[in-house]
């Protein structure tokens, strides 16, 4: 905490050159400096400069103007450094770190290690992240959110039933509205499609979603809630482990629209390890989680989900379309600076 005592009306706060290296080192984050500036009550000077900018048109070191903001006397420097938050060092810390990694990308030497389960228990890592108290729990799904489920689909339909269909046609995410058969039989041709390469090498990670996941891992804890059949849980293990290595803490399945087993909703499955945040391109999920008190991006990739395309979720206070990974980095985040 540093504090300094005045009375004049307008102060400059110097930070000498003696100031820790991790103040200092966060003392250049945009971000940081907004919050830290917001709390004095006074003027962010140059806020997407470097601090030697402004020193170099002041004369002098100061980091900030305060104009008549705070006690009449003087001005305590708070933010992420104040005592009133919950372990206030380790946050202050975190928060500087997050930012920069914002700005800059994460490191590609921390990588893997650690514990954690996937699905019955399996292990994958994340290295220098918050605390788990702190950390936004989101719950991620795999099909046309990770990975281009309905295009394998489509060239499997083409080639065994000679039905062509493209993406744009699914208006719906249920498959026997759009291929014109009953609903045992589009389940039936889904499942004969898993035992294919078609489902085992033609599902594609979408842009983004790698890099993205990486960096949001350091400060979210991310788990896998989809709704995929149980038969095919092994697959999607090794699918998730080979594009995605070392990013969840928890698989969880479904089972909806399968052939044998009971199903549970998406809903209940994110309310047992406290989700707080839903990315998936289903509206029927995105409604019902939101219901239920989470934040949920609605995953539209470039605008081409007709089936994610439903007025009603739009309105929903806890539901926001997302286009891309980098737009679901941007909530992301946001939630996460929020928080801190």
């Amino acid at each position: 905490m540093l504090k300094r005592h005045c009375s004049n009306a307008i102060l400059h706060r110097i930070i000498p050159r003696f100031v820790s290296q991790s103040l200092m080192s966060a003392s250049s984050d945009p971000f940081l400096l907004r919050s830290i500036g917001n709390r004095l009550g006074g003027g962010f000077v140059h806020r997407l400069d470097p601090v030697r900018f402004y020193n170099n048109r002041t004369g002098c070191n100061g980091l900030f103007k305060v104009c008549k903001g705070g006690k009449h006397n003087g001005f305590t420097l708070r933010s992420c450094f104040d005592s009133s938050h919950k372990k206030a060092d380790q946050k202050a810390r975190a928060l500087a770190l997050l930012h920069r990694r914002l700005l800059h990308g994460p490191r590609e030497e921390h990588r893997g290690g650690g514990n954690t389960d996937l699905a019955d228990g399996r292990g994958v890592g994340n290295t220098t992240r918050l605390q788990r108290n702190d950390k936004i729990v989101v719950a991620v799904d795999i099909d046309e959110v990770l990975g281009n489920f309905v295009s394998a689909l489509n060239r499997f339909i083409a080639d065994r039933y000679l039905s062509n269909h493209s993406v744009s046609e699914y208006h719906v995410y249920e498959f026997f509205k759009i291929w014109n058969c009953s609903r045992n039989e589009a389940d039936i041709r889904v499942h004969e499609f898993f035992k294919t390469s078609y489902f085992k090498k033609g599902i594609h990670p979408l842009p983004g979603a790698h890099n993205t996941l990486h960096k949001l891992s350091r400060h979210c804890e991310l788990s896998v809630v989809t709704s995929r059949q149980n038969a095919i849980k092994d697959h999607t293990l090794e699918w998730l482990d080979m594009h995605f290595p070392g990013l969840f803490k928890q698989i969880h399945f479904g089972n909806h629209f399968a052939l044998h087993g009971e199903s549970k909703p998406k809903s209940e499955i994110c309310r047992s390890f406290g989700a707080e945040v839903l990315i998936d391109d289903n509206p029927r999920y995105a409604e019902e989680c939101a219901n239920i008190g989470m934040k949920v991006l609605l995953f539209d990739y470039e605008n081409s989900y007709p089936w994610s395309k439903t007025e009603s979720v739009d309105r929903h206070p806890l539901v926001t379309r997302v286009h891309d990974w980098e737009e679901v980095e941007q909530q992301i985040l946001s939630l996460v600076v929020s928080k801190c």
